[in-house]
């Protein structure tokens, strides 16, 4: 062994002998972050949105040059409206600027929570519409591309089966 390395191996030996138990462990600084959480979103005042432990959070990711997203809006709408006795936001997000969003909502009429999604990147979506739905843990339980009919029986079901998840 080299004089060098028999005086680190001492050191070490000495900095961790010298613990007499009376020091705090050091505290983990990483915070627990819900999947929910890595969806930066903002409303249509720019605003950052930061969704509470405890709702279901339904996100369509959809722009206002995509066909298919315009065609399924109304049976959202509908959907919303069949749960909206239950724990359930309905969030309508798209990377299109602000002021686009606006004249979109203001043109078609439908009564829907529209927002900015600020990392569409990052959410690594390939193909419009996406809907994602979140349990109130916030953990993504349901990911599809394409239209669907939201108000049909089964998809009720299937949003109601995760908004009652424990």
């Amino acid at each position: 062994m080299t004089k060098s390395s028999a005086v680190i191996i001492a050191f070490l030996i000495g900095v961790t002998a010298c613990n007499d138990g009376t020091q705090k462990k050091p505290r983990s600084s990483a915070k627990y972050v819900r999947e929910i959480d890595k969806i930066k979103l903002t409303d249509l005042n720019g605003k950052g949105i930061y969704i509470k432990e405890g709702k279901t959070i339904f996100i369509n990711f959809w722009a206002t040059w995509c066909k298919p997203c315009i065609r399924e809006m109304p049976s959202i709408e509908k959907a919303q409206n069949i749960v909206s006795n239950k724990n359930i936001i309905f969030l309508m997000a798209s990377n299109e600027s602000i002021d686009d969003i606006k004249k979109f909502s203001n043109d078609v009429g439908y009564k829907l929570n529209y927002v900015r999604i600020e990392n569409s990147e990052e959410m690594n979506i390939e193909a419009l519409p996406v809907t994602n739905i979140y349990n109130a843990k916030g953990k993504l339980v349901f990911s599809e591309a394409g239209m669907r009919k939201w108000d049909d029986k089964n998809n009720i079901d299937l949003i109601l089966k995760i908004a009652n998840q424990k």
